[in-house]
């Protein structure tokens, strides 16, 4: 992923990506828009952008669609990792990538640390 713009994966069903979105446009920048559950980041994709936010794919996992991976089941961080990249859906969103860093954007505040300028 190219690290001089700015990259969002986007789900324009969820609030706080939209409103991390608004965010990043009003601070000037058009980012990429990546709606991921359709066009899903790869297993490596994913597990890179997770390191790079310096978080757990178990934080990494949404939890409303994973929490029976999450409680039912003693998952290591392989097999979360396979279980988002077969369904998007779990991803916890939204990743943003600038040139300054990788964060998942909850809350929608977070955006701000790594947005250039």
């Amino acid at each position: 992923m190219a690290r001089d713009k700015v990259t969002i994966w986007h789900n324009p069903a969820c609030g706080t990506s939209r409103n991390v979105l608004a965010a990043i446009r009003e601070a000037g920048i058009e980012p990429v828009v990546v709606e991921y559950k359709r066009q899903p980041p790869t297993r490596e994709e994913l597990a890179a952008a997770i390191a790079e936010a310096g978080i757990t794919p178990r934080q990494a996992m949404r939890r409303k669609e994973g929490a029976a991976l999450l409680d039912d089941f003693e998952m290591d961080d392989a097999a979360l990792l396979d279980a988002m990249a077969a369904d998007p859906a779990l991803i916890e969103r939204p990743f943003v990538f600038t040139p300054r860093g990788v964060r998942l954007c909850r809350p929608a505040e977070t955006v701000r640390e790594i947005l250039p300028g």
